[in-house]
């Protein structure tokens, strides 16, 4: 038989029958060590993942979410302790924004600096594959700035919030360039069957190819091309 619930028991509502008051250091640990691990697992994810809030945002708003639904749901989760993980993760989350004030480095690994991902009509992939980012997500991206192949562009980085910023060629210095709608790049092909310029369907890299070529990209290796496209940008 469940036990009678007693309404505005303060000793229930501030504490546990069944922990002692030496409980709320545990729950003060508990707090530290799970902040730092939704800190890691965020940081882990990438900055996609939390794209529109900062990664102390939505570390807040995760680690203060529990708390306090459970708090408002269940009679057996005592107030103090509650308030305790609320101090708590407030007083982390001042800590780390103040270590990414004053710590330069630290910030940079933590929050991440801005990324160059594309470079005179290029992808850098080096850094590209490290952003935990497919092609699908760039070019999507880049298609709703209207770019329609990468040699309209000139630099594209990724921003700490993960947002990407792209910065374009003059009309007039344009260059051809790998074709970014998706009906085009499904047209890549091993074997070149009408001589002209050609992009590198995984880094954009351009090439003249002769009818016939199969030929591997000097810059990624790889052997998959898309016919260039030399399309002036409108936008």
């Amino acid at each position: 038989m469940a036990a009678e619930i007693l309404p505005f028991d303060w000793q229930r509502m501030l504490f546990s029958d069944d922990a002692p008051p030496l409980f709320l250091l545990e729950v003060a640990l508990r707090c530290l060590l799970t902040y730092v691990m939704v800190i890691g697992a965020l940081r882990v994810t990438g900055r996609r993942g939390v794209r529109q809030l900062s990664i102390f945002e939505l570390s807040i708003i995760l680690a203060l979410g529990s708390a306090a639904g459970d708090t408002m749901l269940y009679h057996d989760t005592p107030l103090l302790h509650a308030a305790l993980v609320f101090v708590m993760v407030t007083v982390l989350y001042r800590f780390f924004n103040w270590l990414t004030e004053r710590l330069p480095r630290f910030s940079d690994w933590l929050e991440g600096a801005p990324v160059l991902l594309v470079e005179d009509g290029r992808i850098c992939l080096a850094a590209f594959r490290r952003q935990n980012l497919t092609q699908k997500e760039l070019f999507g991206e880049l298609r709703q700035m209207q770019v329609e192949h990468l040699g309209q562009v000139r630099r594209a980085y990724i921003e700490a919030t993960g947002d990407i910023s792209a910065y374009f060629y003059a009309n007039e210095d344009m260059r051809p360039g790998l074709p970014i709608w998706p009906e085009r790049l499904t047209q890549a092909r091993r074997r070149v069957e009408e001589p002209g310029l050609y992009a590198c369907a995984t880094c954009g890299h351009v090439l003249k190819l002769p009818r016939g070529a199969v030929a591997r990209c000097p810059e990624c290796h790889e052997d998959q091309w898309i016919p260039a496209c030399a399309t002036k940008r409108t936008a």
